[in-house]
């Protein structure tokens, strides 16, 4: 039964219920009334039905601030919009937005495809994928998810269906706003995207240990643009002349002709289980300085010094966390956040003070990841720009958080950066409009279209979108 307050069920809608959701950070819960449409009717019934609060699609829920909740509001599950439809002749696949990429890839890689852009977790639905325009590890060489779509199906305030895309006769503008637009132009509804073929479903990854941040920087200079998929970890509890050592790993999809004897035998197989779960509960504390700094030197003195050609699977290599179930809880009850930012080539010294900073603080990352980015796409929001990004993951309790990324904030603003709204649980409406300069751009198109604004969410409130 409904819940007192919730909207009716009707013959368009699966469930309808009040529920608390968060981030993937578990921090800043929000109440809202979560409605299941069965198809795209029932999905422009309730934009249409929408009240003063507003209306959102969410999908797994995996972007680590409040970008997919709607206080008060109503928010859209669309894990019926379910379909997958390839074209192998064209290699394209047509994909309900509330597909994962979990189940794509395990669509798609027997046929002999892969998804072109995926970011470190494949449990985000395409319609997520598109609305933070995510990226990978192959960004300086294939650009972002946004950039592999031909067309999408959009649901607008009026409960319109419309089929936009890059092309000049399908409102270019529009596509570009909803691509990383955070699902504030509309509800996506399927999507059409490129795909890569690959002979089979392994990597061939080559690993270097550098021992500190200068070697790692030159190392990807120097060699990334040999390689499809690159990136490194950060040690962020070294330092002095170790500071930033780290591991860096880059390849590409293995050949046939690069399998062992078993793998080339059903080279397309593909499992990806997770073997492991977080408890339930995991008291607060647990993730500390030592404890960091114990597990960053096993796993840096894990790696090798240098290795080459090792086949490895692809969710080893592109989602090592998904194979523990709940990773996010080992951060304890207070929950963690992201702090990912971009700066432009000769800005490297935003990333040493950023690794200097959060070496001598008392807010240990685990998980520090660097990647280079290449060209920009024409979407106005897309967060990735040429240079260098780095994303930590740390307790949002850490004592003196908010100080020392307050001020990474301003240097990161002054080399020309800007951080990841997929992964913002803390940004300033000012911090926000400094880093993205094509906000005014990106508005007009907004207003063209939900003139008003049945589309919000926390983060658009936040913000001041």
């Amino acid at each position: 039964m409904p819940l007192e307050g919730s909207p009716p069920v009707s013959p368009l809608v699966r469930s309808a219920g009040e529920r608390l959701l968060t981030g993937w950070g578990r921090t800043a819960p929000s109440s809202a009334t979560v409605v299941a449409p069965a198809d795209v009717a029932g999905v422009r019934a309730a934009i249409t039905a929408a009240g003063p609060r507003g209306v959102l699609a969410r999908g797994l829920g995996r972007s680590y601030g409040d970008a997919a909740q709607d206080a008060g509001g109503v928010v859209l599950d669309l894990s019926a919009l379910s379909a997958v439809s390839v074209d192998p002749v064209h290699a394209q696949a047509t994909v309900g937005a509330g597909v994962s990429l979990d189940h794509l890839l395990r669509v798609l890689l027997p046929l002999g495809f892969f998804v072109p852009v995926t970011p470190g977790t494949r449990y985000v639905t395409v319609g997520g994928a598109v609305a933070a325009d995510v990226h990978g590890k192959n960004h300086h060489v294939d650009g972002t998810f946004g950039a592999q779509v031909r067309s999408l199906e959009l649901v607008t305030s009026d409960g319109a269906v419309r089929t936009v895309g890059p092309a000049p006769d399908a409102d270019p503008e529009l596509f570009w706003a909803t691509v990383g637009g955070m699902g504030l132009t509309g509800v996506i509804t399927s999507v059409t995207l490129g795909l890569l073929p690959v002979e089979s479903s392994r990597m061939l990854v080559d690993t270097d240990r550098a021992g500190d941040l200068d070697a790692l920087m030159t190392l990807m200079v120097e060699g990334d643009a040999g390689y499809r998929y690159s990136v490194a970890w950060i040690d962020c509890t070294a330092r002095g002349a170790s500071l930033g050592r780290g591991v860096l790993t880059r390849g590409d999809h293995a050949p046939l002709s690069a399998l062992p004897a078993p793998a080339a035998a059903d080279p397309l197989a593909y499992d990806a289980s997770p073997r492991l779960g977080a408890p339930p509960f995991v008291p607060g504390g647990l993730l500390n300085t030592w404890s960091v700094r114990a597990f960053n030197e096993a796993w840096f003195r894990k790696a090798p010094a240098v290795r080459r050609d090792e086949v490895q699977a692809i969710p080893a290599f592109f989602h090592p966390l998904d194979g523990v179930r709940d990773w996010n809880r080992v951060y304890g009850p207070g929950g963690f956040l992201q702090y990912q930012f971009v700066v432009p080539d000769g800005a490297e010294s935003v990333v040493r003070t950023a690794v200097e900073r959060f070496s001598g603080s008392r807010a240990p990352s685990f998980l520090a990841v660097l990647k280079r980015f290449g060209p920009a796409n024409p979407a106005p929001l897309s967060f990735p720009r040429p240079g260098w990004t780095l994303a930590l993951d740390v307790p949002a309790r850490a004592p003196g958080l908010g100080d020392l990324l307050d001020d990474l904030d301003r240097l990161v603003l002054d080399a020309g950066g800007r951080h990841y709204l997929a992964k913002d649980s803390r940004m300033t409406p000012e911090t926000f409009a400094a880093g993205y300069p094509r906000l005014a751009e990106w508005r007009t198109v907004r207003d063209r279209v939900d003139p008003g604004r049945v589309f919000t969410s926390d983060l658009d409130r936040r913000l001041g979108l």
